[in-house]
């Protein structure tokens, strides 16, 4: 049996999920980030899998997506880059209140995410040492070059409109993960991804698993994938990710 409540915390709506009785004790917690242009209705059975494993699951609402959705969605295409500064900028605000509430368990505080929530997942943990783990489903680690390719802010062919490319992507370039593998290495991470994925290339994880390995950063690495699986995540891929935090959280 679990709980499942819709209740706002730092100002933003999120789903929580925790084993039934036991939604205001200390509890070892995984934020969750769901994909662009989805919610996190869509992505709940994350959260029923992982409070009934006895996790909390928290998850938020990206900016411009289900509750805080403005209802352009042509606006919200070129903002994918600039939502997902925002979902790694909100991480430590959506902590502080949990912790608060005195709901999390010593350290055992971990991100976790599908998509763009999986890019998410592995900023914050780029940018965040008290990140316990972190899992990444069908996500990439390499920011600034995706942008090119995945959801670019802008179309870029003369020199004006690269330099403005350059310039609304400027901000995310300290976020970038595959600038700081070091960070990547010291604390429990999950790859996972389909290998024929059609929207975030398979390559990108195979690109991260292999710089990681190929420095010696491998040693708390747990790389996942599977053949003939496209943009969407599988019963076993949900199984892996909550087997992962069971063992390492």
């Amino acid at each position: 049996m679990i709980e499942l409540t819709t209740e706002t915390l730092a100002g933003i709506e999120c789903l929580h999920a925790a084993p039934a009785g036991q939604r205001h004790a200390r509890l070892p917690t995984v934020l969750f980030y769901h994909g662009f242009t989805s919610s996190k209705e869509v992505y709940a059975y994350f959260a029923v899998a992982l409070a009934q494993a006895g996790f909390r699951a928290v998850m938020p609402d990206a900016d411009m997506h289900g509750a805080r959705y403005h209802g352009d969605a042509e606006s919200r295409m070129s903002h994918f880059w600039d939502i997902l500064k925002q979902n790694i900028d909100e991480v430590p605000q959506l902590e502080a209140a949990l912790r608060e509430n005195d709901l999390i368990s010593h350290d055992r505080f971990a991100v976790a995410g599908a998509s763009m929530g999986g890019m998410t997942a592995l900023g914050a943990m780029a940018r965040y040492p008290q990140i316990h783990s972190v899992a990444c489903m069908m996500g990439s680690g390499y920011f600034m070059q995706l942008s090119n390719t995945l959801f670019p802010p802008l179309v870029a062919r003369t020199t004006e409109q690269k330099a403005q490319f350059a310039e609304r992507m400027a901000p995310l370039a300290g976020y970038d993960p595959c600038g700081q593998l070091d960070k990547l290495a010291n604390r429990p991470l999950l790859l996972w991804h389909g290998e024929a994925d059609e929207v975030v290339p398979f390559a990108e994880t195979t690109r991260l698993d292999t710089a990681l390995r190929e420095q010696g950063l491998d040693a708390n690495l747990t790389s996942l994938s599977e053949k003939h699986i496209g943009h969407k995540i599988t019963p076993s891929g949900l199984t892996a990710l909550v087997s992962f935090f069971k063992h390492r959280l």
